[in-house]
């Protein structure tokens, strides 16, 4: 570990020997002294800590500046040290960048909820004035959790889960990828030291059982390219922990059925060489469909290009290959801080690497505006930790959007007017509803028509932190008035539950309490479903905000009908109380209920005017909401009595059961059960699933039906 000034000095002087090497000493010297009789939990001198942090930036090469600000990072905070002082004797740069990494030091990002959004945005107002500020609590950061054990136990949990849930994604956001990894494993150690043990276990016996897997790989690849005619460095290692962890969890997979646990890059001299070794690569070995990604002509927007391909062998196992120039392996390391660094001596002028203020302008203009500091924070965690899928214009244009976007992302992605004016979209030349999920490489046109404003529903669909943010920007424009209306009949409909009435003192007391600009704004949150009526009762009566035992009359089961207006759910979808509603209005006729996933109403896309935003009330409802199970169990004695019987304990009814299929072996049918809403069906489909009679079950929506209009009658059957 480094210690003394020399070795620091020795370690920037390798890669910078145009380093200011009298600045760094004077640092080290005043750092040294300004921390003189402070220790750490581990009892050791304090100031070993800053230096270690300055070390970890000097290992990625980073500019004096950053160096410096490493030494001198908590002696404004925790030491005599004054901003002035520290700007007279090392200049406004390094006091700017220490006074920055001190005010993020103090921001309590596990507190609550909303402190914790405010304290993001001061995050990214950090940002943005300069990401060094960031590398040095990054940097920071890695240090505490690599010597997080001298700290207590209550203490470790607590940094370990802010670094897994904030430090590690931020880290890979900004393309950092091995202090990412590094975090994430650190994380790991403290919040599931068993689970880790157990997978390095696995490791060491697979080793024993396969021999060293990585070595044969990695001997085979060099072959393989030797005989191409490529020049290119190959190396190999195994994922880290935590990845395989996250993998067994996504997959819910065992590890030894886990195929890709190993990972190597293979790095070349030039760009038409990645693809030569692309091709020898894949001659060697097949392809696994839906594995590959071209980064190199699609680039990640913190500058980071590679080709990922993922091939298996003739034993079925498969390994991840990345192939990139050593350009590229560089921005790919250091990400964001490329920038800044080093190499052969002289500042880098790699031309892979992003401009930091362009990458953050880029990441926080669709904030801006957002002034509810919680739909900040959900932006913000939206786009930070997703993956990029690519889509195209018709012109051919590339637009990035995170994984599991639809097309009103790609069209607020274009431009907000498009986003706002959209009514349809074709996805490689086929009408889709605008709940699709889109996929690399797809082709997406957006349909436009004069006089369309975005739906309350699109905030369910949208995905991305810019649409969302766009999306409630023009709700609270266009339909504050409508918004205040239905949140007004929301509020007067939970205080009459509990007993109370609303008045405008109430509601008032309310706004307060949720840090909410006046009656107005509370009114227009509570109709936009950015603020729900069991929270507003909560902030004035805590007791009585809690579901009461009283059922919901069926009449008033839905809010924001108009009055007598009657209702019915749809039959496709059979929506049940606690799911996300919207109404379909047939003149004359009443209101029909559906699910806001349901795939019917892409029937109903271009006639926004029948769409209705409703509600179910809050509160116990009567079970009497039909939704159907489809049901495969074993054709076993006994095993139809014993399903009726937990439906039954379930404290549902039912109302009908079909047979679908009737085979030797088994039996296909539907239940149709009544229930209260859907946590009963949920519960109800995790008991079922551990009945040992039962092989399959989901919930059956059958798309052909079509509502009863002689039906409706305000009952909500």
């Amino acid at each position: 570990m480094t210690t003394t000034a020399d070795d620091l000095v020795t370690l920037v002087r390798g890669f910078n020997p145009k380093t200011n090497e009298a600045l760094i000493r004077a640092a080290f010297a005043y750092g040294e002294r300004m921390h003189q009789g402070q220790f750490r939990h581990s009892g050791e001198p304090y100031f070993t800590h800053p230096v270690a942090v300055a070390a970890i930036l000097a290992e990625q090469q980073l500019d004096d500046a950053t160096i410096i600000t490493a030494l001198l990072h908590d002696t404004i905070e925790d030491t005599p040290a004054s901003y002035s002082e520290v700007q007279e004797l090392f200049g406004t740069e390094v006091a700017e960048l220490v006074d920055g990494v001190t005010k993020l030091t103090n921001l309590q990002l596990t507190s609550s909820e909303t402190k914790q959004a405010e304290n993001f945005r001061k995050l990214f107002m950090a940002m943005a004035k300069d990401l060094r500020v960031i590398l040095v609590k990054l940097s920071d950061r890695l240090h505490n959790m690599r010597t997080i054990k001298a700290m207590r136990p209550e203490k470790q949990s607590q940094k370990a889960r802010e670094t897994m849930d904030i430090f590690a994604p931020l880290a890979g956001r900004m393309g950092m990828q091995w202090m990412r990894e590094e975090l994430e494993d650190l994380a790991f150690r403290v919040l599931n030291a068993e689970a880790r043990q157990s997978i390095i276990r696995r490791f060491i016996m697979l080793q024993k059982e396969t021999g060293d897997v990585i070595e044969r790989i990695t001997t085979d690849m060099r072959k393989e390219l030797a005989n191409a005619g490529v020049e290119a460095e190959v190396l190999g290692r195994a994922k880290k922990p935590y990845s395989i962890w996250r993998k067994m969890e996504e997959k819910e997979q065992s590890f030894s059925r886990l195929s890709d646990i190993y990972g190597f890059r293979i790095i070349t001299a030039n760009e038409d060489d990645c693809y030569r070794v692309l091709g020898a690569i894949h001659r060697r070995w097949s392809a696994v469909p839906g594995r590959f990604k071209d980064y190199i002509s699609q680039p990640k927007t913190n500058g980071y290009r590679s080709i990922h391909t993922t091939v298996s062998g003739r034993d079925g196992k498969r390994v991840e290959v990345q192939i990139r120039t050593r350009q590229m392996h560089d921005v790919a390391e250091t990400g964001v801080a490329a920038h800044w660094s080093y190499r052969d001596g002289v500042r880098s002028r790699n031309p892979f690497a992003v401009d930091p203020a362009k990458w953050i302008a880029q990441l926080t203009e669709q904030f801006d505006g957002e002034d509810d500091h919680q739909s900040f924070l959900e932006a913000v965690k939206l786009e930070m930790y997703a993956d990029k899928v690519f889509c195209f214009t018709p012109k051919g244009e590339v637009i990035k959007l995170p994984k599991g976007a639809t097309p009103i992302d790609f069209a607020y992605a274009i431009h907000t007017r498009i986003g706002s004016a959209c009514v349809g979209a074709k996805i490689d030349g086929i009408r889709v509803p605008l709940w699709t999920r889109v996929k690399n490489g797809q082709s997406i046109e957006i349909i436009t028509a004069e006089g369309q404003t975005p739906q309350v529903t699109w905030l369910d669909i949208a995905t991305t932190g810019k649409a969302k943010t766009a999306i409630r920007r023009s709700l609270r424009e266009v339909d504050r008035e409508r918004f205040a209306k239905l949140g007004r009949e929301l509020a007067r409909s939970a205080f009459e539950h509990v007993g109370k009435k609303v008045t405008d003192k109430v509601l008032a007391t309310a706004a307060r309490a949720l840090r909410v600009n006046g009656v107005d704004d509370l009114l227009v949150q509570l109709g936009s479903a950015e603020k729900t009526s069991r929270e507003v009762v909560s902030a004035v009566y805590p007791e009585l905000g809690k579901v009461n035992g009283e059922e919901v009359d069926r009449r008033r089961a839905v809010i924001g009908l108009e009055l007598g207006q009657s209702f019915d759910r749809a039959p496709c979808c059979e929506p049940l109380p606690g799911e996300r509603i919207v109404g379909i209005t047939f003149r004359g006729k009443g209101v029909i209920l559906h699910a806001i996933d349901c795939d019917r109403l892409s029937e109903y896309e271009e006639q926004p005017e029948r769409w209705l935003d409703l509600r179910w009330h809050d509160g116990s409802h009567p079970a009497a909401y039909g939704v159907t199970i489809d049901l495969t169990v074993a054709n076993d004695p006994g095993v139809l009595g014993r399903i009726c019987t937990l439906i039954g304990e379930a404290g549902a009814n039912i109302a009908d059961l079909n047979f679908v299929e009737r085979k030797p072996d088994y039996f296909r049918l539907f239940v149709h059960a009544e229930l209260r809403d859907a946590a009963q069906l949920h519960s109800l489909m995790l008991t079922l699933e551990a009945e040992g009679g039962v092989a399959a079950l989901s919930r059956y929506r059958n798309m052909d039906a079509v509502p009863d209009m002689k039906s409706l009658g305000g009952d909500g059957r």
